[in-house]
């Protein structure tokens, strides 16, 4: 009795534990790590299988190849005799070719299934064990799947390579039921089936062409395992070549598109280029003619005093030089108002014309002195062009700047040089300040003008514009340089170096 007492006490101090309780309890509670383990484990799995089947997916069902090739190829003409008869008047030789093959590999096809169909009749006469020929149908389907893949494969070819695989287990069974070809890929197909892969290759993504490749190399092994390794270096070969014509073609389209952005950024560069240069031809023009316009007309009747005469003079005097800087503005803005094309054929201002910049500038109340030296006949029209607007802008900066000074013209040529020395002494007439003075006004942001060193006179000073930085450019654009800046004694000097180039280079 004792035992037994003994015994259940056990039996319920061993179920109050419950230590196998405990572990499957342990077990189910710290069962989500594996769990998760092999979840991750199956969607890596997954992953990887749909990266495996992707390339098949897109080789058979989803993939498409690229639009044909842009191009121009060569094109057959059809004969005036034979257009009634074509529905186009031209027709691209490769598609003509295609063709052409097509019609042959047809042919070639039905004459070989024949003759094996007459073999097979005649073995199938002797041995009735022996199968017998193959129906008609069975051979015209073999020549249309041989066929009409290469007619497709120019303008379509992936869309060839499928009706190459959906045909060939029909011609690899009629090879191997009456024709006696080891292994069973008939010459024609053999052919048809290169010209498709290298189209796939040449039109495809890489990933579209590795799934065409794998098929065609599990079909190998399927159908004939001994002929496997021969047939893949034939296929690889052919699939290398059209890959490495799209990777050059690729590469062609890429450098004529580098090519058409270099020459829009080398027209934008024109475009700016040339907006600079009618900026400073207007600067020029229109600096030079209205100063002297203003100072003329500020002039002419404190000078006429009364004079009819005299001041119907000045008065056309001042009509002439408006008209003057009407017809140069006409010739720079010539070619942007002439919706046509057609340009203003008058010859450009240059040296031999420094002569009216004088008359100008005298007219206007300044003493101007001119000095030539050296050979100047013979210069480029660029460098002439040049040199004239160097010294129109000094003169109509000291017009503005220090009416009434001294200007000094030099101009001289030593060796392959051309040098202009424009130099003025300090104002005369009241109310000009000699001396340099900050300029406050628009040409402060963009750099100052002359107006800094011929001092500024009539208030005209703050609205100073970009005749320094407008000659530099001029300098700079012919391989020369200019310099400017105040003198001893009061006054300022311009001057400009520029290298003689020949005509032919100018």
């Amino acid at each position: 009795m004792i035992l037994v007492q003994r015994a259940r006490s056990l039996g319920r101090s061993i179920v109050r534990r419950r230590p196998w309780g405990r572990a499957r309890g342990d077990a189910a509670g710290g069962g989500g790590a594996p769990g998760e383990e092999r979840s991750e484990r199956d969607e890596r799995l997954r992953r990887a299988g749909r990266a495996v089947m992707r390339p098949f997916a897109l080789a058979l069902l989803q993939g498409d190849a690229d639009p044909p090739a842009t191009a121009r190829r060569r094109r057959l003409k059809v004969p005036r005799w034979f257009e009634a008869l074509v529905p186009y008047g031209s027709w691209d030789v490769v598609q003509v070719a295609d063709l052409v093959l097509a019609f042959l590999l047809y042919g070639l096809m039905i004459s070989t299934g024949l003759d094996w169909n007459d073999t097979a009749a005649r073995a199938h006469a002797a041995d009735p064990l022996i199968p017998g020929p193959a129906p008609l149908v069975s051979l015209y389907l073999v020549a249309i799947g041989v066929s009409l893949p290469v007619a497709l494969r120019d303008r379509w070819p992936l869309a060839a390579w499928r009706v190459a695989a959906v045909m060939a287990p029909l011609i690899v069974y009629v090879t191997m039921t009456v024709g006696d070809v080891v292994p069973p890929y008939p010459i024609a197909a053999i052919v048809m089936y290169l010209l498709v892969l290298y189209s796939v290759a040449v039109r495809c993504e890489r990933q579209i062409t590795g799934g065409v490749w794998l098929v065609t190399v599990l079909a190998l092994w399927i159908v004939h395992p001994d002929s496997m390794f021969i047939g893949t270096i034939i296929a690889s070969v052919a699939v290398l070549f059209g890959y490495n014509v799209r990777a050059r073609r690729t590469a062609t389209a890429r450098l004529v598109e580098e090519e058409r952005r270099s020459r829009q950024a080398e027209g934008a560069q024109a475009v700016l280029e040339e907006r600079a240069r009618i900026a400073r031809e207007l600067h020029d023009v229109v600096a030079h003619h209205m100063s002297v316009i203003a100072i003329q007309a500020e002039a002419v009747p404190l000078k006429a005093a009364g004079d009819v005469a005299q001041l119907e003079a000045g008065l056309a005097e001042i009509r002439g030089l408006s008209l003057e800087a009407i017809a140069e503005l006409r010739q720079v803005l010539g070619v942007l108002r002439d919706a046509q094309g057609a340009t203003d054929t008058a010859p450009q201002p240059g040296l031999d014309r420094i002569d009216e910049l004088v008359s100008n500038a005298r007219a206007a109340g300044l003493t101007v002195l001119v000095k030539r030296s050296g050979a100047l006949d013979g210069l480029p029209q660029a460098m002439e062009l040049s040199a004239y607007r160097i010294v129109q802008e000094s003169l109509s900066n000291v017009m503005r700047h220090a009416p009434g000074a001294t200007v000094a013209v030099e101009i001289a040529r030593r060796g392959g040089e051309l040098r202009l020395r424009i130099t003025n002494g300090s104002p005369t007439e009241p109310g000009a300040v000699n001396g340099p003075r900050a300029v406050d006004g628009p040409g402060a942001a963009g750099g100052t003008g002359h107006g800094q060193g011929h001092g500024q006179g009539r208030g005209q000073g703050r609205a100073a514009g970009q005749g320094l930085v407008g000659m530099r450019e001029r300098a700079a654009l012919l391989g020369g340089t200019l310099d400017a800046g105040p003198v001893a004694g009061g006054g300022f000097e311009v001057v400009a170096t520029l290298p003689v180039a020949e005509r032919g280079s100018a």
